[in-house]
This record gives structure tokens, sequence and C-alpha cells, in this order.
């Protein structure tokens, strides 16, 4: 048989309205309120973004626009001045949004399109009939029901239901299945019912069922109006009065498809998306893993980046040949990787590939070593002089310490090294990071999850992935070792970042001693307290409710109890902490303070749980410390998260007397910096009257305080002191003359005139403030005092919020994050001179600006010299570093 050449296939059109999903995606995530850090709303670029990559997944169209509305009024309008008159205003929390949604189009080279004096519908209904005309496949998706007139052969739409995700396929039949009417009668149809959302007014007392009833009946509407006179009774005379509405409805309802667009369907394509530039604004929009993974599944295909996977050799010595295969290993680094479960003071190391420079990989099983090669691995994993690279070491090392093994020589983690690089991003997967930064793919050779024999085809292929990925450790290691160097990253790398490595997992090993008894009756307690807030509030209202549940709450409150009315959210009024404060003060009922009572001591029960269970069999708690995940460079800690338990409340000290000096030594210590953000500012900015009231003697805030309202430091009252002390630390993190007045509850023009009081003092802070925010816009970025980089593209953004956050970053980063450089500085400093005076006293935690420390019997005089000279000498400032020492059983009484 003649050989028939394959049809190609037809071209597809996607179509995607882009305010109404921006709209519906806001709203359907507003419960999760997703905020950046800096205070930027995401839900509806999160929402949207999620649901076009599900699109393009499920559909894979040729062709894709996303056609948007312009702020400028229509040819509706002209028509019509009050259409869309009863929109309400744009939620302040969607504001800025859009803008977002347009740099992800951008980003990704997706086209989008706008036109003065049309609307997204009429850009879509034009695309989609030429899209036709010229034979493609075109799909329509919105959340506009007028989309449905387009529908026909050639035309779907995908209709949100629910949310963004719940969505409906409209063909001719699913349309005729719904209203009992096809496509080109819905228009009709849709004159007669009205639509409140844009306006339009309804006929009195005609609803949906009888409108489609009228368009059967009469095929169209020009027909019905032709024949007005045979619909009787009062429908007929209430259609009749209003004509001339429905026959507008009907003008505006239609949509153009003759809109003039400079565009063509097939023009419509996809472009190479911009990888690195959408890593970059997720980012800066704090959006983890999974979407972006999901993203870069969908759209790999779009940009032929990959240049090449990597390639290795794999060995895979038999008994007694590892130490050999050591021994005979080139020289240089060599790329580690590992396979186990890693966990603070436990895990376990199941399998071992070492990529040597230029060499064959080698796959080792610990558990299968005999005495000889187990001791020669030993040696080589702890040797100094052997360089080694590893990506996110610390849970390697602290397995290796459970099986009797030490990691040294790590000279490149490539996850810190890439934080370095960029400390904005979320998440750094090797796979991930090989692509940015060195064009190449890590394949997988094995089915995820599997297990095998290393002498089975299986095992060899998991031998094979692993040895993939420790060859992509040593390329990358170099990779980003050469990229940190143009950002002056090097010296925080090897000096800081990886040093402190080692500090962590000692720390994270050691745990800290918990009296498991005094925190379980510590959470009964708290337990009790809830209860008890419970059966008030009952008692108060007269009858039972859940207090956890936002909807009885607004119908307590609001319905039954008359209160005033909170700020209006979509599902009623809120009942945030904020609102029963503000109810608290401005009602004499016992209620929402009883509510505020409730969800405390549940936070409290909530914490103390959490810690009761994360005590491990030792009777110590093993936090876990993340050094790649505040992009100032602050360490953070889970499992449990001690950075959250409340150090200014009775309640939160109470909960630290929960944690106690361990068996076998002497007493807990603490020491930390006293004011250390405002001493960085005042050595950063040179004001000579700030630095002047550190060298006064008095109380800072008070010496402060005396110099801005110029009396004398003993006059000082508590009421000023707390004004300046709001300035003091509000001027670190970018306050606002609205978040000072907010902050001391005083009106924003005396919060503004208090601004300018303590500039008036202080002409210098103003200056360098100033100063920062034009070279972070000049430079894109800001510096600490060691360096340490980050990177603020929003500020020279079109958009204003974003450009604002911008700034308020700007101000705050070089502040913040040199203070995480010295507390980092001071913790090698202080484990070094431990080991070089061969003191047994441990470091176990820090916290912000504190370190704990487990003093060992007879050491207590020496610990504490050496804490503060240690800590002092960290960083030379102009102001110089004072360190604060307190002693006891308890965290709580060793507090200062």
């Amino acid at each position: 048989m003649p050989k028939t050449e394959a049809t190609p296939a037809r071209p597809s059109l996607l179509l995607l309205d882009g305010h109404s999903l921006a709209y519906r995606a806001f709203y359907a995530l507003k419960e999760a309120n997703l905020v950046t850090t800096d205070g930027q709303h995401t839900e509806a670029v999160y929402g949207f973004t999620s649901m076009l990559v599900n699109v393009l997944r499920d559909e894979r169209p040729s062709h894709v626009a996303v056609c948007f509305d312009r702020s400028e009024p229509t040819f509706r309008h002209t028509e019509y001045a009050e259409y869309k008159a009863n929109r309400t205003e744009t939620p302040e929390d969607f504001r800025g949004q859009v803008s977002l949604i347009f740099e992800v189009l951008d980003t990704l080279r997706i086209p989008r399109l706008s036109l003065a004096g049309f609307e997204a519908d009429d850009l879509i209904a034009t695309l989609a009939t030429r899209g036709s005309a010229e034979g493609m496949s075109v799909l329509i998706v919105t959340g506009d029901r007028d989309a449905l007139q387009l529908v026909d052969d050639n035309v779907t739409v995908l209709m949100t239901r629910r949310g963004i995700s719940d969505m409906t396929r409209f063909t001719p039949d699913a349309v005729m299945e719904k209203y009992e009417l096809t496509p080109a009668q819905y228009p009709d149809f849709a004159a007669i019912r009205g639509d409140s959302s844009d306006n339009l007014k309804n006929i009195p007392g005609v609803g949906e069922k009888t409108a489609a009833k009228w368009i059967r009946e009469f095929g169209s509407l020009e027909e019905l109006v032709n024949r007005v006179d045979e619909v009787k009774g009062k429908v007929g005379d209430k259609l009749r009065e209003h004509l001339g509405q429905v026959m507008m409805n009907r003008r505006l309802t239609e949509l153009k498809r003759d809109v003039p667009l400079d565009v063509e369907p097939a023009s419509l394509t996809m472009g190479q998306f911009d990888r690195e530039g959408i890593h970059k604004l997720l980012d800066s929009l704090q959006i983890r893993g999974e979407l972006r993974e999901r993203l870069f599944k969908t759209l790999g295909s779009a940009e032929p980046e990959v240049e090449d996977a990597f390639e290795v050799e794999l060995a895979m010595p038999g008994p007694d040949e590892v130490a050999g295969w050591l021994a005979a290993m080139p020289a240089g680094r060599a790329g580690l990787a590992f396979r186990g479960s890693y966990g603070s003071g436990t895990g376990r190391i199941d399998a071992i590939a070492i990529a040597p420079p230029g060499g064959t990989a080698a796959y080792l099983d610990p558990t299968r070593l005999t005495q000889a090669d187990e001791a020669a691995l030993r040696e080589w994993l702890g040797d100094e002089a052997r360089e080694k690279a590893v990506h996110d070491a610390k849970g390697p090392m602290l397995a290796l310490w459970a099986q009797g093994m030490e990691l040294r020589g790590l000279s490149c983690d490539t996850a810190l090294a890439a934080y370095l690089a960029t400390p904005g991003q979320r998440t750094f997967e090797l796979d991930d990071l090989a692509v940015r930064y060195l064009k190449r793919e890590l394949r997988s050779e094995a089915e995820a999850g599997g297990q095998g024999s290393l002498f089975d085809t299986d095992g060899e292929a998991e031998a094979r992935d692993l040895a993939l990925r420790a060859q992509a450790v040593r390329e990358l290691a170099e990779g980003l070792e050469e990229f940190l160097s143009t950002r002056g990253g090097t010296h925080l790398l090897g000096e800081v970042e990886l040093p402190l490595v080692t500090v962590l997992a000692e720390m994270e090993r050691t745990g800290i001693c918990t009296d498991r008894e005094y925190l379980a009756g510590l959470e009964s307690e708290f337990g009790a307290a809830v209860k008890q807030a419970v059966e008030e509030a009952h008692r108060v209202v007269g009858e039972q409710f859940n207090l956890g549940s936002p909807k009885q709450l607004q119908t307590i409150l609001f319905d039954k109890l008359g209160l005033p009315k909170t700020k209006k959210i979509k599902t009623g009024y809120t009942t945030d902490a904020d609102a029963l404060a503000w109810l608290a003060g401005q009602t004499e009922h016992e209620l929402p303070t009883i509510l505020l009572r409730h969800r405390d001591q549940t936070k409290l029960r909530t914490t103390v749980e959490g810690l009761i269970k994360e005590i491990g069999d030792d009777g110590r708690i093993h936090t876990t410390f993340n050094q790649i995940i505040a992009a100032t460079g602050r360490l953070s800690s889970e499992k449990p998260n001690l950075q959250n338990i409340p150090i200014r409340t009775a309640e939160g000290r109470r909960i630290r007397q929960g944690f106690v000096v361990g068996e076998g030594f002497e007493t807990l210590l603490t020491a930390d910096y006293s004011q250390i953000e405002l001493r960085i500012m005042a050595h950063l900015s040179g004001d000579e009257s700030l630095i002047a009231a550190f060298e006064s003697g008095h109380d800072f805030h008070q010496a402060t305080a005396a110099r801005v309202f110029d009396i004398p430091p003993e006059q000082v009252g508590g009421d000023l002191r707390a004004k300046i002390k709001a300035m003091n630390y509000g001027l670190a993190y970018g306050l606002s003359d609205f978040g000072l007045s907010g902050q001391l509850n005083i009106p924003v023009a005396e919060a503004r005139a208090l601004k300018d009081e303590y500039f008036e003092e202080f002409g210098g802070v103003r200056e360098f403030l100033q100063a920062i925010v034009a070279q972070a816009r000049k430079d894109g970025y800001t510096e600490t005092i060691l360096g340490r980089r980050r990177y603020l593209p929003d500020l020279t953004s079109d958009n204003r919020q974003r450009r604002e956050m911008a700034e308020r970053m700007a101000l705050n980063a070089p502040i913040q994050g040199s203070a995480a450089d010295i507390i980092k500085v001071a913790m090698l400093n202080v484990r070094r001179a431990l080991a070089a005076e061969g003191l047994r006293s441990r470091m176990l935690l820090q916290v912000h600006d504190e370190l704990v420390f487990e003093v060992a019997p007879g050491e207590l005089d020496a610990l504490r010299a050496l804490a503060i000279r240690e800590m002092g000498s960290a960083y030379s400032l102009r102001v110089p570093l004072e360190v604060s020492v307190g002693v006891g059983r308890t965290w709580e009484d060793a507090g200062h």
C-alpha cells in the first residue's frame, strides 16, 4: 500500500478572561490569606497562575492569549451611563495583583491583550470568531456567562463554577442541556433575565424560567417583541412596560465580534519563557515549590534551555575494594550525595555516592562494608584535607554522626551557595539549581522510591541515580562559586555559612533538656483555661456555640448581640483578633474579651502540646535550625519553632520554665546582645547624636527621648519613653506615619509631628535611611556589613504597592541582616573558644539575638567571661556591642 502522510494536528486557540479569573482566584483563596512577609497579597496571582498552568497542561493549546478589561469607559458606558455602576470598590487586598499577573504572563511569554473602549469579552469574541474561521478549535476560559453566546461546533467555553478549579465545559449540547436554549438564543434570554453584576435591570416578577420559556416559545427576542401582545397576564404587562430596558440589555449583552485588533489568532503563540525571570518573580512573591514545579513541568518544553544531561561512569566496589578505590581517587574536590533519613539528633545513611574530578564515581552501601573498608571510608570522610561538596550538608552530617562517622573538609554546600546567590528564593532543589546555573538536566534513571539489591538492575539504576547527583553537586559547586564571586558572597560562604553548618548540627544533636512533667501540667492548665473561657462565653450569650467558627461568631456578635459591625469581608464581618480588640474597646460587653482570652489560651495550649510531642527519648528537644529560609540571613527554627515562644508575656515566660539544665551540668546561661539593631543603625548612619545617646550612660530610649524633647533624662516618663522606643525600633523597619500612629494609638498627624521632632535631632539617621533606598535603587540590592546582599528589583516597579514594600525592605535588610551576620560570627567565635579553652560547656540554642548554653560544673565564671568576650568582639562598631548574661536552672530563670 502506498504510504499516506499523517493528518496534521488541528491548531487550537486558548482564550482566557483575565480580570474575571483573577477576581475568582482572589475570592477563592481569600480565606487562605496568602501574604508575603512584606505585606503583598498574592491570592489572585497564585490562584490565576495555578489555574493557567492546569489549563495549559490539560488542553495543550497551540495558541494562547489572555484578555483584560481596561479602566477607560467602553461603548457600553456611552449608551448606558449606569453600566456596572453598582460594582463595589476594588478590595484593597486585590489592588496591585493584576499587574503581578501581567508580570507572570510577560515572563512566561504568553500574549496578553486589551483595547481601550472594549471589554475583555469583546476581544475574546473577536479572536474566537477569527480563529474559528481559520480552522482552529477555540477554548474560552471565563467566569462570565455572556461567553456562552459564542459556543458553536468550533468554540467551547470552560466556565468556572466555584473557585477556580471547579469548571463546566459548555458545548452546544451542554448549553442546550442546561438552559434548553441554543447558544445563539442565550443573549436573548440574558436580556430578559438581566444581569445584576453589570447593573442591567431585570423585569420585576420575571425570573430565569419565564425568560427561557418565552425564548423557547417565540424562538428569539426579536420574534417575542414582534408578538409581544400575545404574552398575557401580569407578566405580559411587565414585559411591555420594560421593553425598552430589555432591548438595551440585548444590545449591551451582545459581544462585539469585530473589534479592531492588530493581531491575528495565528500570531498568538507562546514564546520561549524566561525561566530565571519566573524564578525571580516567584521568589519575590514567596510562592513555594509545588506551583513552581508544576509550572516548569508543564511549560518545560517551551524553551530549549537545557543543553545536555550529566554523565557519569559508575563503579560499585565490592567487599574489601573500597579502601583501594578511595586511595586511588584523583586529587581535587569530590561531590558527595547521600540517601537516607535525617533528623535532629537521629538519622541513618543508607547509601553514599562519591564523584571525584575527572574520574569514575563510586556507590557505597555503608551496611555492606567490611571492617577495613568502613575504617577507610570513615578516615576519608573525616579528612579535613580532602575537599568535599555536598548539597544541604547538615542532615547527612547528623546522620553520619549517628553511625559513628564525621563529615569534614566541606568546601561547598550547594544549597547554601545558591541561597547566598539568590536569598529571596524559597526552594533550593538540586535538579532545579542544575538547570538554573549549569543549563544541564539531572535526569532520574530509577523509579522514585524504588529499593533493590545492589546487584540487580534496579539497584544499579538507583546507584547511578545517586552518582549522577554527586556529579551534579561537584559541577554545581564550581558554577555557584564562580557566580558568587561576582556578587561578593565568597567570604560569607567560606568564612561564615559553611563553618556554621557544623555548629548548628552540633546544637541540633545536643538539644535542650525539658521538664516533661512540668510541661504536661502547663498543658492541662491552659486546657482548663480554654474550657473555662468556652463556658463563660456560653453563659454570657445564653446558648452554646463554637468559639472557633467565624460564621457562628458573626451570628452571635452582630445578629444576636447587635454589636457594632467590624470590617466587611466576603463571608460577612471579620472576627479576627484586631476586630475583637476593637469591639472590646467600643462596647462594655464582656464577650469580645472572653473570646480574646480563649484564643490566647488556645494558642498557648497548642504551643505546649507541640513542645511535648517533640521531646525525644533522651528527654531533650532537638529543634532544626534553618540557614536558607530568611532572605535577611537570620536563622529560624522548626520542629518545634522555639522563636515563636512569647517572651514578653507571663504565660510565655512560664513556657520557658519548661526548658531546664540537663543531668551532669550545673546551670543554664543565656547571653544576648543589647539593642544590637539600634547600635548597627548608629554605626551605619554615623549620627553623632545617636552615638552620644548610647555613650551617655543613661537608658538608651530614655536618652534619645531626652534629646528629642529637650528635657533632662530623669524627667522622661514612661509615656515619652514608649513613644521614642517605638520610633527607635520602627525606623529600622521603614515605619510609616500611619504605622506609628497605630502602634502608639495617636492621630496620624501627631505621629508625623513626632517623626519630624525625632529627625530634627537625629538628622544623620534621616539622611542614612534616604541614602540606603537611593543606593539600593541604583544598585538593585542592599548590603550588610559583611557584604550579604538582598536583591530588590521592585524598587523600580511601576506597581506603587510593590515599590513601597521594596523600599521598606531596603531600609530593614542592611540592619537586620547585619545583626544576623554578627550573631553568626559570634557563634563561630564562641565554639572555637570553647574548644581552645577545653571547656565541656556547650551551646544549645540560638533564638533571635540570644545564645543559650549548658554550663558544665565549675565552668560558670569561665563561660560567662568567654561569652561576653567572644560575642562582644564579633564585629567592631562605632557603638560597642553590649552583651547581657543571665544564669539559672531554667531558660526563664536564666533570662535577664
